[in-house]
């Protein structure tokens, strides 16, 4: 490992850290960076994935070539195909003149797939034929033509999870990893949170001429082992709300806590992909599962509250007088008639719940929320939500949010 070579590249790309995990990467980048291989980045979001194509490329042969950095997740499923390997005039209705698409205007340098996981099996199969001959066609064509692109993508996702849930293909994953770079989680990375708080800290001080912020020793502690799911990206943001709105300059422990949501109840539960393995969710569906769990345990709470006031109830119904056996008889099915209806009521709210609280109506939901609080804007609901834009946008006409 060239320690040199590597401190080099953190200054010229503004890499903050020196955690072994953080190095081993960027030395990984260095070192295929003269070759044409194809190299897949996985990290989770946030971590700092987008840097490492830039230093592939600008360590490449290819850097005075045309580097490109497609977001695979934010274009539209019915698009995609056009986006990256173009289209002639005519081949749909607003296919008003040709078009040579990413790979054909990337030819001789780089392109960078982010979320590669998002694209559709079939512009999977069309990827996988470039890998392995430099060969496409445009959308509404029947000439094959040829591309000399260096591919690297990136993702969130565990490919080989997607692979066994038939969303991924299994050779396309090989060709995509014969480089394989890992980014390491902020939890992971150790004295470097503290070195990224002061940066990101000394940027908004510079930034907005106020003097920085500090923590002091128990904020210290408390910033080293916050689980950090959203990695760096929620860093740099908690860090710029502490600047513009902490009164003081120091930061306590217990001011810190303010602005570090709680990892078992924080936001809204897909915020929380990044966590440990028992809270993180590969798929939206399965975050909804959890959501709709959480619910009906509260309502099992509930209705054993409800239960337990019931009894307490009949207990001070019981009579305290000496009756006669006909008389008991009486009271006694008094008592009952007058517990009866509080049972149906709780059996009838449990059966209410059950039907309501439906998995596509927790989803639907969680999507009109996301959406009202972006104003409408997809790719802020989508961030929220933890999912592509258009995964978004296909949820958003099966429920007709329109």
């Amino acid at each position: 490992m060239n320690i040199e070579e590597i401190q080099r590249m953190k200054q010229r790309f503004r890499i903050i850290g020196n955690s072994p995990e953080m190095n081993r990467a960027i030395d990984v980048a260095i070192q295929v960076a003269p070759t044409d291989l194809t190299v897949l980045i996985t990290g989770e979001s946030g971590a700092g994935k987008d840097v490492f194509p830039r230093i592939i490329h600008e360590n490449s042969l290819r850097k005075t070539k045309k580097f490109l950095a497609v977001n695979c997740g934010a274009i539209p499923e019915g698009t995609i195909d056009s986006e990256l390997f173009g289209h002639i005039k005519g081949a749909f209705t607003n296919a008003i003149s040709d078009r040579k698409g990413y790979f054909g205007e990337a030819d001789g340098g780089t392109i960078f797939l982010d979320e590669v996981a998002e694209l559709p099996l079939a512009t999977q199969a069309r990827l996988l034929r470039v890998l392995e001959s430099g060969e496409f066609i445009r959308v509404g064509s029947s000439t094959v033509e040829k591309t000399d692109v260096r591919i690297v993508a990136a993702t969130n996702v565990d490919l080989l999870k997607a692979i066994e849930q038939g969303r991924f293909r299994e050779d396309l994953y090989y060709r995509l990893s014969t480089i394989p770079i890992k980014v390491p989680p902020l939890r992971e990375r150790g004295a470097d949170v503290q070195l990224l708080f002061r940066k990101f800290a000394a940027d908004c001080a510079e930034k907005y001429r106020m003097p920085a912020v500090q923590l002091s020793e128990d904020a210290r502690q408390m910033l080293m082992t916050y689980h950090w799911p959203g990695n760096v990206r929620q860093l740099k943001n908690i860090t710029e709300q502490i600047s513009i709105m902490a009164t003081q300059r120091v930061i306590t422990a217990e001011m810190l806590q303010e602005y570090l949501p709680d990892r078992r109840t924080s936001m809204l539960p897909m915020l929380a992909s990044g966590q440990r393995q028992e809270n993180t969710f590969e798929n939206e569906r399965e975050i909804l599962y959890k959501v709709l769990f959480d619910l009906r345990r509260d309502v099992t709470d509930l209705k054993a509250q409800v239960n337990s006031m019931s009894q307490n109830q009949q207990t001070v119904q019981q009579p305290v007088s000496i009756i006669t056996p006909d008389e008991g008889t009486t009271v006694q099915n008094v008592a009952s008639r007058k517990s009866a209806p509080m049972d149906d009521d709780i059996q009838d709210t449990e059966v209410y719940v059950e039907e309501t609280l439906s998995l596509d109506e927790v989803e639907k939901d969680m999507i009109k929320r996301a959406l009202a609080k972006h104003g409408g804007k997809r790719r802020g609901a989508a961030a929220d939500l933890n999912i592509s834009e258009r995964t978004l946008y296909r949820k958003i006409k099966e429920y007709n949010l329109e």
